[in-house]
């Protein structure tokens, strides 16, 4: 599934093609993403000029002139530039096609991702309106951190993978921020010093910063905007490595599940 790092990417890859960009139409194949595209939509932006693409959590935000469309990658999804006339393969499900003669084409074979509507003020779309810090801003802190988890017998994996808590730290960059710290991902978040968080929260960052450099991480699906696949991968120390030895002690490396995800970790280096 992409992640933050992947979204980012991608971000940066179409931004240039679109900011400022007036849309000469939207084309819709197929309405039957995770949720349906809204009718009218096509309508609606025609003509429209783009004036920002931005990121809140995994979601790309489309501003325009009169709103805000919200896109979301899902599992398999991806987006890249592509000549508006060439044809299009089987799961490319839309085109946001620019006067100036360009497009981006989303491609998802799974269907799990999203073109919605998020209006004047999308801050206050379902979707968006209850989610955390971004890893990377000034809002997420090991004061905030810390505090969040008091009284939490939650695993810290999955509070930091909490999208309430905070935004966009995927299953991947998890597991790798949590070794990096040298934290055990089933520790109760509750019972967590402060210094540790502050130790966490610098790893999350480095984690994140890392994978956006490298274009993201590319296991299966994943492609930039312009078609390349991320090259983080190549820098994974725990992440699908079950079995192989810690970079760090040499002790295999381990796998479980936690809520329906699977977790690999050192289990010396990680207390």
């Amino acid at each position: 599934m992409p992640e933050l790092p992947e979204v980012e990417t991608t971000r940066r890859g179409i931004a240039p093609v679109l900011e400022g960009a007036r849309i000469r139409e939207l084309v819709v194949r197929e309405r039957r993403l995770r949720w349906p595209v809204p009718r009218g939509l096509e309508k609606r932006l025609r003509q429209q000029e783009i004036t920002a693409l931005r990121r809140r959590a995994k979601y790309l935000l489309l501003e325009t002139t009169v709103g805000t469309a919200l896109l979301h990658l899902g599992m398999s999804g991806s987006i890249r530039i592509v000549d508006p006339k060439s044809a299009p393969e089987k799961h490319d499900h839309f085109d946001i096609v620019t006067t100036q003669g360009d497009a981006v084409r989303f491609n998802d074979p799974r269907r799990f991702g999203s073109l919605l509507w998020g209006g004047a003020d999308p801050t206050k779309h379902p979707l968006l309106a209850k989610l955390g810090p971004e890893p990377l801003d000034a809002g997420l802190t090991a004061e905030y951190l810390h505090a969040s988890s008091r009284g939490r017998r939650v695993s810290i994996k999955q509070h930091i993978m909490n999208s309430h808590c905070v935004v966009g730290v995927g299953n991947i960059y998890a597991s790798e921020a949590l070794f990096h710290a040298g934290i055990n991902p089933t520790r109760a978040a509750g019972r967590l010093s402060l210094a540790r968080m502050h130790r966490l929260v610098n790893e999350i960052q480095k984690v994140l910063n890392s994978a956006i450099k490298q274009g993201g991480t590319t296991l299966r699906d994943y492609r930039n905007g312009n078609g390349k696949p991320g090259y983080f991968h190549q820098q994974l120390a725990v992440y699908e490595l079950e079995g192989t030895a810690c970079k760090i002690c040499t002790t295999p490396i381990r796998r479980r599940v936690q809520g329906q995800r699977a977790t690999y970790y050192c289990p010396d280096c990680q207390t």
